[in-house]
């Protein structure tokens, strides 16, 4: 059971809305996500792969590194993370590693979803740590600024085809 309310929940979830709309803004695939502990946002991150040409600087493990810096500690026990698709296996290892309490997350992730769509990391038991899954948030506005994008990067590839 989430100990957030309603209200909390959209309020993180559209601060990672505005995270991925940064990744947006530089031609990154819009994922956004913030890291939350005791009403205050203490990371945040967004996608940034084709920016650094580094694959692993997810939104999700750009906001739990500044976490981490924020708190001076590995161990985010006490914090929940809020993120825009459900993340990968190496954000999802990221998470358990540095023992997130819980995430919340938009869409589903049929192609690389290992919360879980692919595999179930997060509540793994055979792990030392598990964390608590709120899936579906705000599902539809998250889902709809990838779609956007994706539809948006066809019709550029397109015309730019079409121009040579």
């Amino acid at each position: 059971m989430s100990e957030f309310t309603e209200k909390d929940i959209h309020k993180w979830m559209n601060e990672a809305i505005k995270e991925a709309e940064k990744a947006r803004a530089i031609d990154e695939v819009p994922i956004g996500a913030v890291v939350v502990k005791d009403g205050e946002i203490i990371g945040r991150g967004h996608n940034q792969r084709e920016t650094s040409q580094n694959a692993t600087t997810h939104a999700e493990m750009i906001a739990i590194q500044e976490a981490n810096e924020t708190l001076g500690n590995w161990r985010l026990e006490d914090c929940h993370l809020f993120v825009t698709l459900e993340p990968c296996v190496m954000c999802s290892g990221a998470i358990v590693l540095a023992r997130l309490k819980s995430i919340y997350y938009g869409p589903s992730d049929p192609k690389g979803g290992a919360v879980r769509t692919l595999m179930q990391v997060l509540e793994d038991e055979r792990l030392n740590h598990q964390c608590e899954v709120h899936a579906g948030v705000m599902e539809e506005e998250c889902r709809s600024l990838l779609t956007t994008f994706f539809k948006d990067l066809r019709v550029r590839k397109k015309k730019n085809i079409l121009e040579k």
